[in-house]
């Protein structure tokens, strides 16, 4: 199997060596390609990752979905990894993956862990482990095979914000969804700025607004207002 592993940036320098590097690293040898996708960044994102090694492509539009399918074709693996920058990935990931879909998962995520102890985001992480929509987010990173994500004709651009839940949504209308029971490690940055009440009604009302097939436009203008992005 190879594996294409696609990252959506956006002023991450801080992030992405060490993150190219851990996916290089845990790869022990197999192959792999890293694709970052840019959507002009202004700090040196672009630069740094270069030099760490992945493949750096300045995405003609903006947004996760746009900047991941324009990745996408340029890939050549025979499944697609997509993880965000801030995302912490599993060491075991390429069996992990290859594992599930050996057998017979056209798709799937991980469950996620916080970089912090507060026992309150410790709830959160353990919904993870539930096979339900709300319980899903880009941040435990997705991985669907070539076959499937053309079928699939990628992300829906549509999406500026929600990419991910809509494409959750249409995998599991045809194919297997797999959650590997182990663990990603996410930031709580969002939660340390804002209050973990004020983060969940956020979360909530952008589900809701989806749910009603609310403009993406107005759900993340409305997202974006009710925290704090410091």
């Amino acid at each position: 199997m190879k594996l294409s592993i696609i990252i959506p940036t956006y002023n991450e320098a801080t992030n992405i060596a060490g993150l190219i590097n851990d996916l290089s690293e845990h790869a022990r040898g197999r192959q792999i390609e890293i694709i970052v996708s840019d959507a002009g960044s202004k700090d040196a994102t672009m630069e740094v990752a270069a030099k760490a090694g992945a493949v750096v492509l300045k995405s003609p539009n903006p947004g996760r979905a746009a900047q991941m399918n324009y990745a996408s074709r340029f890939a050549s693996g025979d499944v697609l990894y997509f993880v965000h920058a801030d995302v912490s990935i599993h060491p075991d990931y390429f069996k992990d993956i290859e594992n599930a879909v050996s057998e017979g998962f056209g798709a799937g995520c991980y469950r996620f862990q916080f970089d912090t102890d507060r026992a309150i985001l410790k709830i959160n992480s353990y919904f993870t482990r539930f096979d339900r929509l709300m319980c899903r987010g880009g941040d435990q990173t997705l991985f669907v095979t070539r076959k499937l994500f053309d079928q699939l004709d990628g992300f829906d651009e549509y999406y500026s914000i929600m990419e991910d839940y809509d494409i959750i949504i249409r995998i599991r209308k045809i194919a297997r969804f797999s959650i590997i029971p182990k663990n990603v490690t996410v930031s709580a940055r969002k939660y340390e700025n804002n209050s973990w009440l004020r983060v969940q009604v956020a979360n909530l009302t952008a589900f809701a607004m989806f749910y009603l097939k609310k403009d993406p436009r107005h759900i993340a203008l409305k997202y974006k207002s009710m925290l704090d992005y410091r």
